[in-house]
């Protein structure tokens, strides 16, 4: 076969047409030099002819080889289309630290076709990725006994497809893909959430704001929320070690500014490694902030006596009744810490009566009880974003059982961050400004509704700096830092009836409570569900002895951050008090 001929079959037709022109053009020079007998010019140029026709082809082989040699380790070695993966932007803490980015990682698919040992490719596949899960070893033997190409598991590392690599056997590809990493590991866990697969957000911040931080990755963006680190560090380390100590079955903990609404910290314990959630226990995927609902005990006092302050019901100084029982029917409320004599509504508070505040509820009548707690945001799921939020547990009818038991905590259930939105409110002036996950950049745009007036809000400042100075608080206390809060334990139940050996124990603090009324203020709650008593807390299990320590030691560590002002005033504080006898913590009860 001729070179025209060839040219012929594998070039276009317009091609080819020139090719022939020019290869006629050379015999027609080779003719003329023959007949001028010019032999020897006539081989020389034949000779550089072929020679450049071979030195060509070399080039181009040289050129294929040079490219397969440096982009083999990409996507083009894929047998099929390239896997389209889910940008994501990097999402940072308010200060622009790291909380979650994407990194590439790979994903490994096998032509059953284009293996000669199927048994052994599975052998080795299993060799070089030991941890692979069920549901890829499943897949892996579902394709090796097909004919189809198919996808056998996402998400390796550069090392794990290095090992996959070095088996040197046909038929196995690597497409590159984005995958969702987390360098802090179990910080900030809840709060933030994780991915699928498929780079869908599943929990935390990464479903609440899917579409908005995909958007930030298109454009190269970073996608802050309102967390500070060295806050949640200081909280989760305090918490866990409080749990740690207690033997508790959960816990809780929050940091909000009650003036714009953010929240500066959440945690949940026991937490997780999002990176490694194979072998987690399913239970400590729930935000127990967000997901979770307890009768609140004591806390909910806050609610109740600023209500009857609102509402004009009562002053501070208003006499109330609390000697003896409180009688409803066939049931009697008591005191834990009965005092048997008449109180005024400062003492109602720092005594933490049952008896007192049940009467202030009854004064007040459960219409307008049930309205404040609607207006504090008690009554209904909280809007925070949050896919994991649950809604509370509210009573279907409030007779006047209902409404002594809601009074103090019971009969009513929420979850800690409406508690914390709540008591916010309360003590921001009276505005209820919603939480919120983002950081707030303009200050003069934050919209709320009123729920208490700003004169009730002083007083119900002054009530919890009162009853951390005299009351059943006094160990969360920190010298300088104006600590005000409430505590609160209450009894879980076991078939229906209250269990003294099972309670929940809280605290929930503001500070600092004293300047002027916009500046900022934060919430600190600690929740310990079920805590044991240990040594530390004298054996106890209240909230005074152990929810309660665990959140001065946060604010401890926190107010600088913060940018609190210290002010030392020498007075005696939780920093200084004595620890409980075992005799002593065991002679308290529930709160």
């Amino acid at each position: 076969m001729s070179l025209i001929d060839l040219g012929r079959r594998v070039l276009p037709r317009a091609n080819a047409r020139r090719l022939a022109d020019w290869w006629q053009g050379l015999e027609h020079a080779f003719e003329k030099a023959g007949a001028d007998e010019r032999v020897e010019n006539d081989t020389r140029f034949r000779m550089t002819i072929v020679a450049g026709v071979f030195t060509l082809l070399f080039a181009v082989l040289m050129i294929g080889a040079a490219k397969a040699a440096l982009f083999s380790g990409q996507v083009h070695e894929s047998s099929g289309p390239a896997v389209l993966t889910l940008q994501r932007g990097d999402l940072t803490d308010r200060n622009g630290l790291l909380l979650a980015t994407n990194l590439p990682h790979y994903r490994l698919v096998i032509v059953p076709n284009e293996t000669v040992d199927r048994q052994f490719v599975r052998q080795s596949v299993l060799s070089a990725l030991p941890d692979l899960p069920r549901a890829g070893r499943r897949r892996l033997d579902l394709v090796l006994a097909g004919g189809e190409r198919g996808f056998i598991v996402g998400g390796l590392t550069e090392a794990q497809r290095q090992r996959v690599h070095d088996l040197a056997l046909g038929g196995l590809y690597f497409e590159e893909e984005d995958a969702r990493e987390y360098p802090l590991h179990d910080l900030g866990v809840h709060v933030v959430g994780f991915t699928d697969q498929d780079g869908q957000g599943v929990t935390g911040v990464e479903a609440a704001f899917n579409e908005e931080i995909r958007q930030a990755g298109r454009y190269g963006h970073e996608f802050p929320i309102s967390i500070d680190l060295r806050v949640q560090g200081a909280l989760e380390s305090e918490l866990e070690a409080v749990a740690v100590d207690q033997q508790v079955i959960g816990a809780v903990g929050l940091v909000t500014n009650i003036r714009t609404g953010e929240v500066l910290a959440m945690a949940s314990y026991p937490d997780f490694d999002p990176n490694q959630r194979r072998d987690t226990p399913q239970s400590s995927f729930t935000n127990r902030a967000a997901g979770a609902v307890w009768e609140m005990g004591s806390t909910f006092k806050i609610f109740s006596i600023a209500a009857g302050l609102d509402s004009g019901t009562v002053r501070p100084d208003t006499v109330i009744d609390a000697a003896g029982g409180l009688r409803l029917g066939s049931r009697v409320i008591n005191d834990f810490h009965a005092a048997n004599r008449a109180m005024t509504v400062e003492e109602v508070f720092t005594h933490s009566s049952n008896i007192g505040t049940s009467r202030i509820a009854a004064m007040m009548g459960g219409d307008t009880l049930r309205s404040y707690y609607d207006e504090f945001g008690l009554l209904d799921r909280l809007q925070i974003g949050l896919a994991e939020s649950t809604a509370p547990l509210v009573p279907s009818r409030w007779d006047a059982n209902t409404v002594a038991s809601a009074s103090f905590g019971h009969a009513i259930g929420v979850t800690p961050l409406q508690m914390a939105a709540g008591v916010g409110a309360i003590m921001n002036g009276g505005i209820y400004v919603p939480l919120t996950l983002r950081p707030v950049t303009n200050r003069d745009r934050l919209q709320g509704h009123r729920v208490v007036s700003p004169q009730t809000s002083l007083q119900m400042l002054g009530l919890m700096r009162l009853n951390v100075t005299s009351g059943s608080g006094r160990r969360a206390d920190v010298d300088g830092f104006s600590v005000g809060g409430k505590t609160g334990t209450a009894e879980k139940y076991t078939n229906g009836r209250p269990d003294r050996t099972r309670v929940v124990s809280s605290f929930v603090s503001v500070f600092p409570t004293e300047g002027p009324a916009d500046q900022d203020r934060y919430l600190v709650l600690i929740l310990l569900d079920e805590p044991r008593g240990s040594a530390q807390s004298g054996g106890g299990r209240t909230a005074g002895l152990t929810a309660a320590p665990a959140v001065g030691r946060v604010i401890r560590r926190i107010g600088p951050f913060l940018g609190v002002r210290r002010q030392r005033t020498g007075e005696p504080t939780a920093e200084t008090l004595q620890p409980l006898s075992e005799a002593d913590a065991m002679t308290r009860g529930p709160e």
